[in-house]
């Protein structure tokens, strides 16, 4: 393969780069070699990737999530969809309340904005903006389908009525906000003419940014570029405006797609952590960003996300969704940056950069030290600073508070390794974020099997402490293995109709004894109980797009607009211990309480 000679000058340029002498990745701190424009990070981790099946998030979830975007210098945060449900709209508006007013650490001191989704229907847009506009920095996000499939069988409008639609509720919104984000919905596929036309009335009406989605992941790169190209060439007024990417995963291109439309002149990706996102997910965040890094000299572009709390982001959003992150997963993935094949190692040992064009430390992936029983606050301080959590190691309270915890585990396993932190981190996360109506004191299980291990009946004796009244409550209960029994002993306490509809045994790492020994198990789990959330309608994106008609005043009306049906609302929990029963017994417990705080809060009147 003959590469041109740019490209053979960028290539040579990189692998000539050092980082620290003879233990350098080569590629990732090689400079651009021209002045380059900012790129605008758009986050819609929680929007669009909790829109991922499986995938919900509380509003203290949403919070603490928002806050770390912040600090990992996201510069838009897409926070929900308002108009959804009042939890929805409450979440955008805390989140607008609080992760929108942080300038800790960020770049020039200016806050993250903070979106909102909304339908190109009046009510919608004053939904989004009385919940985004507690932030000093905010933005009305709307979208009208624009392809002809869609204005054919899903709409059921003309062209002329898509283009009256979106310039009036653009208009519309212009006189709420000054930032605007207009998308026409499935760009990918619709007809560059009419997007021309499109285009030049929302910028007519008062547009900041246009996003252009490839909304169920069709076209290939030299496609969706090309769109870029021939919009920004041809519409009247492409350079007063932002153009924006989103892409999604279908065909595993979304990355792809979205960078090649960087180098025709998008300025701005939305992105998810993690590539959560509807069906195959969204473009990721760390891959879009890590790429930029690692090869600086084929982009015009730079970010100033801080690479460094990418590592952290993705295990909270992880832990809060109860979504695992895929082993091979790019930047993210336990094995990113393993090496198993003996010619890999031989050569990582002679030379990092044979084999590793990111170092761990650069996303926050270093693991070096180890810690134990003896080793004091100071040193648990140290290591959590270094591992990006900067927050809770200056916080004496919550230092304290963790310190015991990671001792515990200390105790039994002997020693305390940076995973096992990053796993007990994120199920401290997870706990610390939510009110508790029960805790648990204690758990003891017992099995007995027979015919070779066929039958097996077990028992389970647990107490657990409901907190209004601080009493002590222990009930026994018989069930078909120790996690059964220990699941019907907790239901037998707290007296709730609960269905269980995920488990999963996330990882078991450690032991110093031989294979699993003194391992420290992580569970995941998903409830479900009786009190149902209001579903999104069949008109939000992600399912079958907004329907208009003509109302009797010729306005264009929305349809389905009506309340919302009520299913099961899931719930996650998390739990590390070296016992899984006890994991497990963690787990279920704080998706309960989970549960219970949602419900009490549904109970309060607005």
């Amino acid at each position: 393969m003959r590469l041109a000679p740019a490209t053979r000058r960028a290539w040579s340029a990189a692998s000539r780069c050092r980082v620290g002498g003879a233990a350098a990745r080569a590629f990732s701190a090689a400079p651009a070699s021209r002045p380059t424009e900012k790129l605008v990070i758009f986050d819609t981790t929680l929007r669009d990737g909790e829109q991922s099946p499986g995938a919900t998030l509380t509003e203290s979830e949403k919070v603490e999530i928002a806050k770390q975007l912040s600090r990992l210098g996201v510069d838009v945060c897409e926070a929900g969809f308002p108009i959804a449900s009042q939890g929805d709209f409450e979440a955008v508006s805390t989140v607008a309340k609080t992760a929108g007013h942080m300038v800790d650490g960020r770049p020039h001191g200016r806050p993250m904005r903070i979106a909102g989704l909304a339908r190109a229907a009046k009510k919608d847009l004053e939904r989004c903006y009385e919940a985004v506009r507690h932030a000093p920095l905010h933005r009305i996000h709307t979208f009208l389908a624009s392809s002809d499939i869609h204005l054919e069988h899903k709409l059921g409008i003309s062209r002329a009525k898509c283009i009256e639609i979106s310039s009036s509720m653009v208009s519309f919104a212009k006189s709420m906000v000054e930032d605007i984000e207009f998308s026409p919905e499935d760009a990918g596929r619709s007809d560059p003419a009419f997007l021309v036309e499109l285009c030049e009335a929302v910028i007519e009406a008062g547009v900041t940014t246009i996003n252009l989605p490839d909304t169920v992941g069709y076209t290939m790169p030299d496609e969706y570029s090309g769109l870029f190209e021939y919009l920004i060439a041809n519409v009247k007024g492409a350079d007063h405006i932002i153009w924006s990417t989103h892409c999604h995963n279908d065909l595993g291109l979304a990355t792809a797609n979205s960078l090649a439309a960087v180098c025709k002149g998008a300025r701005q990706v939305e992105v998810t952590l993690n590539s959560l996102g509807e069906r195959a997910g969204n473009t990721s965040l760390e891959e879009v960003v890590m790429a930029l890094r690692t090869r600086p000299q084929l982009f015009p572009v730079h970010c100033d996300i801080d690479t460094r709390q990418i590592m952290r982001t993705s295990k909270m959003v992880a832990t809060y969704t109860g979504i695992a992150v895929q082993a091979n997963k790019a930047i993210v993935g336990a094995n990113a940056f393993a090496h198993e094949s003996g010619i890999h190692q031989h050569g990582m040992l002679k030379h990092a950069a044979t084999y590793e064009i990111i170092t761990p430390e650069s996303v926050g992936a270093d693991t070096s030290l180890v810690l134990g029983k003896h080793s004091g606050k100071a040193a648990f301080k140290a290591r959590l600073i270094q591992l990006g959590y900067k927050d809770i190691a200056e916080d004496e309270t919550r230092l304290a508070k963790f310190v015991e915890e990671a001792k515990a585990i200390a105790d039994q396993k002997k020693v305390v390794s940076d995973q096992d932190l990053e796993t007990l981190l994120g199920v401290y996360m997870d706990q610390a974020v939510h009110s508790n109506a029960w805790e648990l004191v204690s758990c003891a299980a017992q099995s007995f099997a027979e015919d070779a291990g066929l039958r097996v009946s077990s028992t389970a004796t647990v107490r657990l402490k409901e907190v209004a009244t601080q009493k002590d409550h222990m009930v026994a209960a018989i069930g078909n293995g120790p996690v059964d029994a220990t699941f019907k002993a907790i239901l037998s306490i707290v007296q709730r109709p609960i269905t269980l509809r995920q488990y999963t045994v996330t990882k078991i790492h450690g032991g110093t004894g031989g294979p699993g020994n003194d391992a420290l198990a992580s569970i995941v789990l998903h409830i479900q109980g009786e009190y149902g959330q209001p579903q999104p309608q069949s008109d939000f994106p992600g399912h079958q797009g907004a329907i208009y008609v003509q109302a009797r005043d010729g306005s264009p009306a929305l349809v389905n607009s009506g309340s919302a049906a009520l299913t099961g609302r899931t719930y996650t929990g998390t739990g590390s211990s070296t016992d899984i029963v006890v994991a497990s017994a963690q787990a279920y417990l704080g998706a309960i309480n989970k549960m219970i705080e949602q419900d009490e809060k549904a109970r309060v009147p607005a």
